[in-house]
C-alpha cells in the first residue's frame, strides 16, 4: 500500500514537471514567432529604405551626369 502511495506521488511530481517544461516550450515558442514577425518586418522596412536610397542616389547621379 505505501509502495502504491508513494508511486502515485512520484508519478503526480513527474506530470508537474513535465507540464511545467511544456509550459516553458510554449512561451519559448510564442517568444520565438514574435522575434521572427518583428524581424521580418524589420527587413522589409530595411529594403524600402534601401530601395529609396538607390533611386535617390541614380538621380543624384543622373544629375551630376549632366552637370560635367
Amino acid at each position: 500500500m505505501f509502495l502504491a502511495i508513494m508511486a502515485s506521488i512520484h508519478e503526480f511530481r513527474k506530470l508537474k514537471v513535465t507540464a511545467a517544461q511544456e509550459d516553458g516550450l510554449r512561451q519559448l515558442v510564442r517568444r520565438y514567432e514574435q522575434l521572427s514577425e518583428n524581424t521580418l518586418d524589420t527587413q522589409q522596412r530595411v529594403a524600402a529604405d534601401m530601395a529609396e536610397l538607390r533611386a535617390r542616389t541614380a538621380s543624384i547621379e543622373q544629375i551630376l551626369r549632366t552637370v560635367e
